[in-house]
Formats: structure tokens, C-alpha cells, sequence
């Protein structure tokens, strides 16, 4: 359960940058709220997680996944340029996450 609980956290904090950015300095009341509640779900979450796994490691997967996944958002939308590179460094950091959960 504590996995679990911890791959949705990491998509609730991919959830908060992106309502950050969307916020514009906190400017527009609905990203702001979003992030908010993406906040508190990601940070609760990360909190309960780290009770049943190593800080090191629930902290690396949290990060992991949701820099994996607001990046590959920028790239999709068109924020960001898509290259081969970023599209292999990214499978590289989720394949480095997957292999923090197989040490464990």
C-alpha cells in the first residue's frame, strides 16, 4: 500500500508544478487552488510513504516520477523542445526509480 500511496503522491506533485506554473504567481484562483490541494495530497502522501520506506528511497521515487512526468508534460504541450536525448535521459531516470523499488 505504502508504494502505492507514494506513485500517486509523486503524481500529485507533478500535479502542484504544473498548477504552479499555470498559477502565475498565484494570480488565478483555479491553479492556485489545484495547487493547493496537489500540495497537500503529494506532501500527505510522501508523509504516510516514508513510514514503510527508507526516506532515501521513498524520497528519490517521489521526486522521480514527478520530474518524469511534468517534464514529459512540458514536452508534450510544447513548453519545452523535444529531443532524443531528454526523450533517453527521462527513460533513464524511470528506469534508476523502478530500480530503487527492486533494491528494496
Amino acid at each position: 500500500m505504502s508504494w502505492f500511496v507514494l506513485i500517486v503522491s509523486g503524481i500529485c506533485e507533478s500535479v502542484w508544478a504544473i498548477a504552479l506554473d499555470r498559477s502565475e504567481g498565484f494570480s488565478k484562483p483555479v491553479p492556485t487552488m489545484v495547487f493547493v490541494v496537489g500540495l497537500i495530497a503529494s506532501m500527505g502522501g510522501l508523509a504516510y510513504a516514508m513510514k514503510h520506506i527508507p526516506i532515501g528511497t521513498a524520497y528519490a521515487m517521489w521526486v522521480g516520477i514527478g520530474a518524469a512526468i511534468t517534464t514529459s508534460y512540458a514536452m508534450i504541450s510544447g513548453e519545452e523542445s523535444v529531443s532524443l536525448m531528454r526523450v533517453l535521459l527521462i527513460g533513464g531516470l524511470i528506469l534508476c526509480v523502478m530500480g530503487l523499488k527492486l533494491t528494496d
